[in-house]
């Protein structure tokens, strides 16, 4: 009798198999749904060296930063402080719960809602409201936890016997206080941390206004109006700035636990406008002073600024045939009037003293300045002086003297402002500008020193940058 071999048993179970094919499909689709970390990791990257001028920041910088955070989480450098707790989102209080408890059975964090005081956050952990007046009596400066901003986190330390030992909050990213119970009472400490300073790049192209545009780069708009202002003896922002213009800034920025705080001065920048690039980059000589210089050494500064106002809209230019908007007839218009709102602050065009600082027939509320022997300046239809600009005083180039309104013969607010050279009346606009001394000879091999350096960072970055968005 013959027997038939008995067939092995299958290796894997049908069900093993079954499991097994539906794990690889899942893996398959999580690889399209979700990336790999590397891909992931440029996308983040770029994203914030588009957006973000506190991410892009040198190598050495970065590997500081590595070893920061290995000891103490980075907070957000999007982050920000609410500086009215009564006008704050609503979404201030879906971060986290009115009252959290964290390190210890003793320890509670209470964050400040609409209509918080510092006797109702103390009855939220636990605390008699009349605890407070003790608390405050300890300490003339303890009033200071009595100005609760919405959002404010104050952190409470409490003993076995639920007792307040110790009171905490944060004024800012640099401030914090702290009352601490001792044997007489309570003692107020305050602690300023110091930031680190480091420089950071932000690149920029100008699609719509340079305010927005540079919003968008990450450039703050004190940076801007700063680089404003270091350009504006060259560049006229009322008028010639055009789609397509772009700017690259190294800048000072503050930072305290990997967090952007502050920012100090503008390093270097360039600025290229209808093809023609401008730069720039700041100087500190041997007596202590600091002014922005060209890269191969010419100073920025000129005797007189282009524009008195800050991107104000050109209404009306100089002509010797324009037809009066209120007397109706045709009469020459000796000056530039820039559009603005009523408010908006006036700069004097260079150093000079004051001749006239009051009405002016139709040109209203005026300031006149005599900037030497050769030329004068005028600024009409003033809504106000700045405080300290009289007849007979002195002013500074880029000192603020008053602030755009309609007074005199003026159908709104607007800055009125002419530029005379030995009497004669000129276009400001066309004025070339005389030029200021370059560095001198015996501080040129110290500032190439610097200003090359600053130049070659500025390409490499944008190259990088660039190369990445093309990624």
């Amino acid at each position: 009798m013959t027997t038939e071999p008995s067939k092995a048993p299958p290796l894997y179970p049908k069900t093993h198999l079954l499991a097994a094919s539906g794990i690889a499909a899942l893996l398959s689709l999580a690889l399209l749904v979700f990336p790999s970390s590397d891909v992931e990791a440029k996308k983040t990257t770029l994203s914030l060296e588009l957006e973000s001028p506190a991410e892009q920041l040198t190598q050495e910088q970065d590997a500081a930063e590595a070893v920061q955070a290995t000891n103490e989480p980075a907070a957000s450098p999007f982050a920000q402080i609410e500086n009215n707790a009564d006008d704050a989102p609503e979404t201030a209080q879906a971060v986290a719960p009115a009252v959290e408890e964290k390190k210890g059975p003793d320890h509670r964090e209470v964050i400040v809602a609409k209509g918080d005081t510092l006797s109702t956050l103390f009855e939220k952990v636990g605390l008699p409201s009349t605890s407070v007046h003790e608390i405050l009596a300890s300490d003339k400066q303890a009033k200071q936890f009595t100005q609760l901003q919405r959002g404010q986190k104050l952190e409470f330390e409490l003993n076995p016997d639920g007792q307040l030992n110790n009171l905490h909050t944060k004024l800012s990213d640099l401030e914090s206080i702290t009352l601490t119970k001792n044997d007489k009472g309570y003692v107020f400490n305050r602690v300023i941390a110091k930031p680190t300073v480091r420089s950071a790049y932000v690149h920029g192209v100008i699609n719509s206004s340079l305010s927005q545009s540079a919003a968008r780069a990450g450039l703050s708009h004190s940076l801007t109006m700063d680089m404003a202002n270091v350009f504006g003896y060259d560049i006229d922002f009322a008028q010639d700035i055009r789609q397509g213009d772009e700017f690259d800034i190294i800048y000072e920025q503050k930072v305290v636990n990997g967090k952007s705080v502050g920012n100090g001065p503008i390093l270097s920048a360039r600025f290229t406008n209808r093809g023609k690039t401008y730069t720039a980059v700041r100087y500190t000589n041997k007596q202590g002073n600091s002014s922005y210089y060209t890269a191969d050494g010419n100073s920025m500064r000129k005797a007189f600024i282009r524009t008195p106002v800050d991107f104000a809209r050109i209404s009306s230019k100089f002509s010797a045939g324009r037809k009066h908007p209120i007397l109706n007839k045709i009469r020459a218009h000796k000056g530039v009037d820039y559009a603005a709102p009523r408010g908006t602050p006036i700069k004097a065009a260079g150093d000079g003293k004051v001749l006239l600082a009051g009405r002016r027939g139709g040109y209203g509320n005026t300031v006149i300045i005599q900037h030497g022997n050769t030329y004068r300046t005028l600024y009409g239809h003033m809504q106000g002086f700045a405080k300290g600009v009289k007849t007979g005083g002195t002013v500074k180039q880029g000192q603020v003297i008053g602030y755009i309104g309609t007074t005199g013969l003026s159908t709104g607010p607007h800055l009125h402002y002419e530029f005379q050279v030995n009497g004669v009346h000129v276009d400001p606009l066309g004025q070339k500008l005389p030029m200021a001394d370059p560095i001198a000879k015996s501080e040129r091999a110290r500032f190439l020193a610097q200003s090359q350096p600053l130049m070659a960072r500025m390409d490499q970055e944008k190259a990088t940058l660039l190369a990445s968005s093309k990624r």
